[in-house]
């Protein structure tokens, strides 16, 4: 991996977004999300709000951080233009400076549609997962600039359609537990429960809100999903370098990652433990996006040289 300038500057924009995600989090189960109103983008008809409440300061903390993030976004997407050619760096630079304005919309349309405090809505639900996704690609994209400016292979989808389609399910697996994820953040904190007795009996009952009856698919979606990914770091297993390192990193994160959501559950979802069980969320997203991209990354010619000391022919030959 050679981390030069831009490397350190790709690395540093995704640790920046996973800290605004985590904020975005807080705001949401704190109640703030309504602290700046039905209006954006200013903060309660104020560019910078006046004496402001807790939940007024929370959320318009989360609006300068996010608007900073489109901002460093911007500027990895304009530095990776005047560094780069045509290329992989480039294509993530660009796929992320999109998706971190497809991020901006969403949060403006959640906010200025009413979608945030208590509101209990279906279009919230919606917009929620929406927003998830959306926020997964982003993560998806930067991390792959930042590894490709590191030094990681391009892809080659097509070399072995088995690899791309088992990896691509797990892929899959992960958004599909990520969203179920966001509503059950959301359903704990419409519906908190008292104890985890009263919360088991919310979940089964027939007459309860949707949000609460859907509360049982995320950990069933989640240890589904968890044992998918560990099975496939065991099917391909015997690589080295950096695929046998990003493997270990997908095992590890995936367990803590169940055992952070049994935690989370006994605990009744308290919002630090929902803050670190999404952390780890963000964590094995990312980290599966590398693994997966080392899996399936073209072998270098400078690798077929040292592997095929004949040449490059010789190695495209055999």
């Amino acid at each position: 991996m050679v981390l030069d300038r831009f490397a350190k500057y790709a690395w540093f924009v995704v640790a920046y977004n996973i800290l605004v995600i985590l904020w975005g989090a807080f705001v949401r189960a704190s109640g703030s999300g309504a602290g700046c109103g039905s209006h954006w983008p200013l903060c309660n008809g104020e560019v910078v709000p006046i004496n402001p409440t807790i939940e007024r300061a929370i959320e318009f903390g989360h609006r300068t951080m996010s608007g900073l993030a489109l901002l460093l976004v911007l500027g990895m997407v304009i530095w990776a233009f005047r560094k780069y050619p045509r290329g992989r760096v480039r294509d993530g630079a660009i796929a992320s400076g999109i998706f971190i304005i497809i991020e901006a919309l969403i949060g403006a349309a959640i906010v200025l549609m009413g979608w945030t405090g208590m509101d209990q809505s279906t279009a919230r639900a919606i917009s929620i997962c929406l927003h998830l996704v959306n926020t997964f690609l982003l993560l998806a994209a930067l991390a792959l600039t930042a590894w490709w400016a590191s030094g990681g292979h391009a892809l080659d989808l097509r070399a072995n359609r088995w690899h791309t389609t088992a990896m691509g399910i797990g892929l899959v697996g992960l958004v599909l537990t990520g969203a179920a994820g966001a509503l059950t953040a959301l359903g704990d904190t419409l519906f908190p429960a008292s104890s985890l007795a009263a919360g088991i009996q919310q979940d089964m009952n027939p007459t309860a809100h949707f949000l609460v009856q859907l509360r049982v698919l995320h950990p069933i979606i989640a240890v589904i999903t968890g044992i998918y990914l560990l099975s496939l770091t065991w099917a391909f297993r015997g690589r080295g370098g950096s695929t046998a390192r990003l493997s270990s990193a997908v095992r590890l994160l995936v367990v803590g990652q169940i055992v952070a959501g049994v935690v989370n559950i006994i605990l009744l979802a308290p919002t630090w433990m929902q803050i670190v069980h999404l952390l780890l969320a963000d964590l094995v997203w990312i980290i599966t996006i590398l693994y997966a991209a080392s899996v399936l990354a073209v072998e270098s010619t400078e690798t077929q040289r040292v592997a095929h000391p004949g040449g490059v022919v010789q190695a495209l030959a055999e």
